[in-house]
């Protein structure tokens, strides 16, 4: 299902809580918002939708990828960057890593580890930012 963009600064500043098995329609209702929106947005967090979960959906290379429970273990090579977000107005000045390494777990919450470097690495520090309550 389509949510509507939630831009309740006072919720958005809320750390999200630990995502179960049973949140994965929670998922897949964030995936579904993404693609909705894929004109103007690359990546959502399910605070992003109002849920208070620690859900990410991004696009990867082409392709969509949901995280549940995502932490950047490991990052390196430092820059400054502007972003927007659909939960917000405005573009916002971001420090952010060229590389970094993320734990998470899949859809079947099998733990995986990778690293994500360039664009793709910044989307998703950006979504983790969300899960942490973090209003760049």
């Amino acid at each position: 299902m389509i949510r509507d963009i939630c831009k309740d600064k006072e919720f958005l500043a809320k750390k999200a809580e630990s995502a179960k098995q049973e949140d994965i329609n929670i998922a897949l209702d964030l995936l579904e918002t993404l693609k909705h929106h894929k004109d103007g947005c690359v990546g959502m967090a399910a605070n992003m939708i109002g849920i208070n979960k620690r859900i990410i959906a991004f696009e990867n290379d082409g392709d969509y990828m949901i995280m549940f429970n995502p932490e950047i273990i490991k990052k390196a090579e430092p820059y400054q960057t502007q972003e927007g977000c659909l939960s917000l107005e405005g573009i916002r000045p971001a420090k952010r890593w060229k590389s970094i390494k993320v734990r998470w777990q899949n859809e079947k919450f099998q733990e995986r580890i990778k690293t994500f470097t360039g664009w793709t690495a910044q989307i998703i520090q950006h979504e983790i930012d969300h899960c942490e309550g973090i209003i760049i």
